[in-house]
């Protein structure tokens, strides 16, 4: 049976602070943000996530790091962002926020994002919302502030930059029984396998974040069904997805693990700079970090901490519990 993929629409959530990471976290992950806007967003999610791709219509909130017992400043700053379907015209902001996807790595990145952007059935580009006078939606000045999209690895295994990324997946695993499961996923069972895209501005409002997952796996189920033809039906019935991302990790962890003398916190001994890349890593099969080359500049409250890759592999039997648990954790927030 088809499904008619819906229009995007617009939603208007209520605001309230997000008080999901420590003070110190929040200070980590906001010092990575969009070059244009430097607050972070905070909305209180809606009782129910549309199952429509949505456009959410949201206050952003800057939270001035301050000591606990001080009042915290706010400032309010209105903005609408869309969700659109990918275009050609997204290729330089799209480039942007994936230029150190694989770190320093010198590889086919503008072929990278020719394959997410040609993929218009599956995938979304996250923009302000701007509308013209008549109302209409007009994107085409507006750079991407995220991306997400999935990509089988099967599908595009000739092209340049599937050969360069899986090149890199297994140079980067140094454990040899992990890159031998790595390496089963990447070649015998490419077909079945999903490269899950997800990067945006530190800054984007985190409720955009279950629509935004919600809308890529509605998609990826309807183009099970709608899509022209079997072998392209064929090619989004995942059964695994492969994800590659960042946190920033204590460098004195292991010391304190080995020497576990009386009570040590490990609350932030990992900063999941996404927050759904800790529900990623609670679910996945396999999962392991690399060191990176091209360090960034970082604030002095992460001199203590070091920006790591973790590359993850997630069952596609977990996608529901993971929507779940994405949608309990901001709602908690």
């Amino acid at each position: 049976m088809n499904h008619q993929r819906p229009s995007k629409w617009h939603g208007v959530p209520i605001v309230r602070p997000f008080l999901g990471f420590s003070s110190f976290a929040r200070t980590i992950l906001f010092s990575c943000s969009a070059p244009a806007y430097s607050c972070s967003t905070f909305t209180k999610p809606p009782d129910s996530i549309p199952e429509l791709k949505a456009t959410k219509c949201l206050e952003h909130v800057k939270f001035e790091e301050v000591d606990e017992d001080e009042e915290q400043e706010v400032d309010m700053v209105h903005a609408d962002f869309g969700f659109f379907d990918p275009k050609l015209e997204d290729f330089s902001g799209v480039k942007l926020l994936l230029h150190n996807y694989l770190d320093n790595k010198p590889w086919d990145l503008s072929g990278f994002v020719d394959l997410i952007l040609e993929q218009t059935t599956v995938g979304t580009v996250v923009k302000l919302d701007e509308q013209d006078e008549v109302g209409h939606a007009d994107d085409d000045d507006a750079g991407p502030f995220g991306v997400i999209s999935v990509i089988n690895l099967q599908r595009y295994q000739h092209h340049r930059c599937i050969k360069e990324l899986k090149e890199f997946l297994l140079e980067a695993c140094t454990e040899e029984a992990t890159k031998k499961k790595l390496k089963t996923y990447l070649e015998r069972h490419a077909g079945d396998v999903g490269l899950l895209i997800s990067q945006r501005f530190v800054n984007s409002p985190y409720q955009l974040v279950p629509p935004l997952y919600d809308a890529l796996f509605d998609e990826i189920a309807w183009a099970t069904e709608d899509e022209p033809t079997q072998e392209l039906r064929d090619s989004f019935c995942f059964k695994y997805y492969v994800l590659i991302t960042r946190i920033f990790e204590s460098k004195t962890i292991k010391q304190s693990k080995a020497n576990m003398k009386g009570d040590v916190d490990f609350t932030d001994s990992i900063i999941y700079v996404k927050p759904e890349d800790e529900i990623f890593q609670e679910l996945s099969s396999l999962s392991f970090t690399f060191a990176l080359r091209a360090v960034r500049p970082s604030p002095s409250e992460m001199k203590n901490y070091k920006e790591k890759g973790l590359v993850m592999v997630i069952d596609a039997s977990q996608v529901s519990k993971f929507r779940e648990k994405l949608k309990c954790l901001l709602a908690e927030s």
